[in-house]
């Protein structure tokens, strides 16, 4: 199927798409935040710049989306546009992460991973659970932890 738009203004589209600051991720820390959490955000010195950064409890969240990394949700769709481009964009996402958690894990820190199907569309977790589920984590000691939507 081809694009409905022209190279030019797909291309501007694509470059309009935030990487932090997305809503999911603000959402997260609204939450958090309201319910006492104290946190740094984006934290270049660690790998992977996590979206948020907990240094009393030594974790970080990364909130991310099923599109970009290719989560095995209804919200993810492979693009029928450029499949080889988009699979070797979304492949490369997943190993970066995977290189970042095991660098994170390895200089301590726990890691979790909240996948955006859990904030929105029909596999949606209520407020209460998913902020139960975070900070159940958080005070625990597992190093790695992941937030998906119901299925």
């Amino acid at each position: 199927m081809a694009d409905i738009v022209d190279h030019k203004t797909r291309s501007r589209m694509m470059s309009g798409i935030k990487g932090k600051n997305t809503k999911p991720e603000i959402y997260i820390r609204k939450l958090l935040h309201k319910h006492g959490f104290r946190f740094r955000i984006h934290v270049a010195s660690l790998t992977g710049k996590p979206d948020m950064v907990l240094k009393r409890y030594k974790a970080v969240i990364f909130v991310h989306g099923c599109f970009w990394h290719a989560h095995h949700c209804h919200l993810f769709k492979q693009p029928s546009t450029r499949p080889e481009f988009w699979q070797t964009k979304i492949a490369g996402n997943r190993e970066r992460d995977a290189v970042n958690i095991k660098a994170l894990n390895d200089s301590g820190w726990r890691v979790l991973t909240i996948w955006e199907c859990s904030l929105k569309g029909k596999t949606r977790i209520e407020e209460t659970e998913l902020l139960e589920r975070i900070t159940t984590w958080i005070s625990g000691d597992a190093p790695e932890y992941e937030i998906m939507g119901h299925e």
